[in-house]
């Protein structure tokens, strides 16, 4: 299944049915007068969010969504029927801009929320609305109204609890498949990862934490270069980040400064979330090698570091200890748990 997070698509609320001109014409009715009734309303196109989804691929082959038309009125006084309104099915986290003027129309984050993103037009009236006593014979009727058409943009944000950050083979899909369920590709060339993946971790009280791996970011991904561009927005959804720098690198105080100085050019909060910040890979260093970079890497920060090696399975527990204290204490006791501050963003 192809992971896809943006599509445009058209949306029409269905026509508003014409009055009719009608008289009855009964023979025990004299004076039966006009009948012609009212044109039934159009349906409007409604989007609503369902947990069973996870892109927005099918609307790649569906860019235009129409409502149902309401029906014409009828003779004796009888409306037409109302156009049914279309229901159409969102991942939970879409959100809806208008295409044209970039209007935030709505965000659809629970199971269940709506959206009506396009009203039906109303019916026509029949020649029975026009009698008066001016006018014993009407002869005149409207049509009905057409249904809004609008072009939206739809934007899907993930809904993970706890998002994993880091350059390219920081090992962030090796770390997500070691401590849930997801089993994302996994290999040794920058980008392997080309979409979010997401996993259930299991917390000790027997909930399930979604946690997301977000693809590599790079040095100016907030200005769409490589990859980071196209995901940041799945971010802004966590609680809590899990920063992983590569034990291995060169250089782990530039790795990690570089993915602070991209969170905080992108905005919208990111930089303000509670950070964990993670050396990976010290299945690879001697012990000395990993107290240096520890080290370095906590005095750059400002914070603690969790040292782990996620192929081995090392260090772990202690990094799940510190994403479930975070998440049940929220963001405002961040100082308290040693968590990344925007102090670290240095060149």
């Amino acid at each position: 299944m192809h992971f896809i997070d943006q599509a445009e698509i058209e949306v029409q609320g269905g026509n508003g049915g014409d009055g009719i001109v009608a008289f009855r014409r009964e023979k025990y009715v004299p004076a039966g007068g006009p009948s012609g009734g009212n044109g039934g309303r159009g349906g409007s196109v409604i989007l609503v969010a369902d947990p069973g989804l996870q892109t927005l691929l099918d609307f790649r082959f569906q860019p235009v969504i129409k409502a149902e038309h309401g029906a014409k009125g009828g003779p004796n006084h009888r409306s037409g029927a109302s156009g049914a309104d279309r229901l159409v099915r969102v991942p939970c986290g879409t959100v809806v801009f208008n295409a044209e003027t970039g209007e935030l129309l709505g965000d659809l984050v629970g199971k269940g929320d709506q959206l009506l993103v396009a009203r039906g037009g109303k019916g026509g009236l029949g020649n029975a609305h026009f009698l008066s006593n001016h006018n014993r014979a009407p002869r005149q009727f409207t049509k009905g109204e057409a249904g809004e058409r609008v072009r939206l943009r739809l934007e899907l944000k993930l809904i993970a609890e706890v998002g994993i950050v880091g350059l390219p083979n920081a090992g962030k899909s090796t770390l997500i498949s070691v401590v849930s369920s997801a089993r994302p590709k996994i290999a040794d060339y920058p980008f392997t990862t080309l979409q979010p993946n997401l996993g259930v971790v299991p917390h000790p009280s027997g909930d399930g934490v979604v946690f997301a791996d977000i693809p590599g970011l790079i040095e100016g991904a907030h200005l769409g270069v490589g990859l980071g561009h196209e995901f940041l927005r799945h971010v802004e959804r966590t609680r809590v980040l899990i920063h992983l720098v590569d034990g291995t690198a060169a250089d782990p105080v530039r790795d990690y400064q570089i993915i602070q100085q991209e969170l905080h050019a992108y905005g919208h909060g990111l930089i303000d979330k509670p950070q964990i910040l993670v050396l990976n890979k010290i299945d690879v260093l001697d012990p000395q090698q990993v107290a240096e970079r520890t080290q370095r890497l906590s005095a750059a920060a400002g914070t603690s570091v969790v040292a782990i090696s996620a192929i081995a399975k090392q260090g772990l527990d202690p990094l799940l200890q510190r994403v479930w204290q975070c998440l049940g204490r929220g963001s405002q006791q961040s100082a308290e748990l040693d968590l990344v501050g925007a102090k670290s963003i240095q060149s």
